[in-house]
């Protein structure tokens, strides 16, 4: 399966961490979000393209696994993964590194679907702005 990436840089805030000065488990969904808002500007479909073509794209599923700490002071990497499918979702895979110590702190994944705004029904076939965009990013394989 083909898939395109992008790869943000987060530093630690005191207000992401919790008594012991861990990231709180929570905030991962955060770097999530601001690893696919980087995504979207890098590869061309931001959030407000979506919305000006008239969807949103809320998240059905979403899944974290921790592994290792990270702390206050300390910055990660975060890497957005988007996997090809057929079907009307947006999948996104991440993989969170604590850059002071290399080791990956959680992985993840996202599962977001199709809602038109005007009547805030779910789109059953993809969305033919962004299967077009899925055309010229060259990246689908072909079945």
């Amino acid at each position: 399966m083909k898939t395109l990436e992008s790869t943000i840089e987060i530093a630690v805030r005191f207000s992401e961490t919790d008594a012991m000065g861990v990231v709180w488990h929570g905030n991962y969904l955060k770097f999530f979000e601001d690893a696919r808002e980087y995504f979207g500007a890098e590869h061309g479909m931001e959030y407000l393209d979506v919305y000006g073509q008239g969807f949103y794209t809320p998240i059905v599923k979403s899944d974290i696994n921790h592994k290792a700490s990270v702390y206050y002071g300390q910055k990660v990497s975060v890497k957005a993964i988007l996997e090809y499918h057929p079907a009307s979702k947006i999948v996104f895979k991440y993989i969170v590194t604590n850059l002071a110590t290399g080791q990956i702190a959680a992985t993840g994944s996202t599962t977001q679907v199709f809602l038109s705004v005007k009547e805030n029904l779910l789109e059953l076939m993809k969305p033919s702005f962004y299967a077009e965009w899925e055309e010229k990013q060259n990246w689908i394989e072909n079945e």
